[in-house]
């Protein structure tokens, strides 16, 4: 509790003091803000925002860039390292670490993540270590990024056991993902969990019918062919129902509903529902919409498969059938270390590929986005 009194020690790590020492920070230019920010942040350029001996906790992490620039969202890459291991235990671009797909900048405030007014990127997901902490920002992208602020807001002295779990995020992309196949979320972790929450993006490749009847399914503790946990709907797993409208709340949400370009970003945190493993996790959803039966035949032709859509009788002109759509996620969970590589990240191209909406794309130029 707050009030509660702790013998552990409040730091800050900044652009001013890159250290994070006690009684060093704002001293550029005789302490009156002479460096506070990355200035000219040139493409292909790594910084180390955080590296601090433990024990200890990330507690907040304010970072801030210049705006409006979809392709700074998806290619500046954020990596943590939790007690020296080689392999970072996050990886993900920085907009959908901050709560929303496909390189967008809108207004989010969640318990966890945010994008305050679009541009104040703010994360409170409680980080703890033991030995040691090294975070990263890489411009993976091909144009220098003019302003880059941030500020990590940790605690060294904190106690912990041999059931502290480390926090874990990775990010994935599958455009498109392959006809009747599930999009899968997070797969490869091994060891003993729980899993947090769930960015996920979806840009509808079929717009004229609705994409989002596919079930979030996980699978835990050795499940093969069926999980132990099924949902009902993509967008019942964000607390919504009956299709999708933009919603904001502390734990779920839909900050990005674009229909026109058929562009989705949907979030959940199982804050209060915590998804416990003890051996292992796999997190996929099913690629199944909703529909008239003879646009979909159009435009899947043989590959279309359809079933019964619940309240409709049997020979319905609507159903729900197969799709295949552009999906990208960001998987949050805590785990033992040490924890397992994951899967190479998109490149800059696999990354930022069609991110821009149908009517703009031949119009404006990359840095003016």
């Amino acid at each position: 509790m707050l009030f509660q009194l702790k013998d552990i020690q409040s730091r800050a790590a900044t652009s001013e003091n890159t250290q994070a020492e006690k009684g060093a920070g704002g001293k550029t230019n005789n302490g009156r803000k002479g460096s506070p920010c990355i200035e000219n942040f040139k493409a292909g350029e790594t910084h180390i925002l955080l590296d601090t001996e433990g024990p200890g906790m990330v507690r907040h992490i304010w970072c801030t860039l210049t705006p409006g620039n979809i392709f700074y969202m998806r290619n500046v890459i954020i990596r943590m390292y939790w007690d020296n291991q080689e392999h970072p235990s996050v990886e993900v671009p920085i907009g959908d670490f901050f709560g929303i797909a496909h390189g967008r900048q809108k207004n989010m405030v969640t318990e966890y993540v945010s994008m305050q007014d679009g541009k104040g990127f703010n994360c409170w997901i409680p980080m703890p270590f033991k030995t040691n902490a090294r975070i990263t920002v890489e411009n993976d992208g091909d144009e220098d990024i003019p302003l880059f602020f941030y500020q990590i807001d940790f605690t060294l002295g904190d106690k912990y056991d041999e059931n502290t779990g480390y926090f874990h995020a990775q990010f994935r992309r599958s455009n498109p993902c392959p006809m009747h196949e599930d999009y899968t979320i997070l797969d490869g972790v091994k060891g003993k969990g729980v899993y947090l929450g769930t960015v996920l993006g979806i840009r509808s490749l079929f717009n004229d019918a609705w994409w989002g009847e596919g079930e979030v399914k996980f699978f835990l503790d050795g499940d093969s062919t069926y999980p132990t946990i099924c949902g009902t709907g993509a967008e019942d797993y964000m607390g919504s129902a009956w299709g999708l409208d933009e919603i904001i709340t502390p734990f779920q949400g839909a900050p990005l509903v674009d229909k026109e370009n058929g562009l989705y970003s949907i979030y959940r945190f199982h804050i209060k529902d915590p998804i416990y493993f003890q051996e292992d996790i796999k997190v996929t959803v099913q690629q199944i919409g909703y529909g008239l039966n003879e646009p979909a035949i159009k435009h899947y032709g043989k590959d279309f498969v359809n079933y019964r859509a619940m309240g409709t009788p049997e020979g319905s002109n609507v159903s729900y059938f197969e799709r295949s759509d552009d999906y990208c996620s960001t998987a949050y969970w805590y785990q033992t270390i040490p924890s397992m590589r994951f899967p190479t990240l998109p490149n800059r191209e696999q990354r930022s590929a069609d991110l821009l909406e149908k009517n703009v794309q031949d119009k404006v130029k990359r840095s003016d986005i």
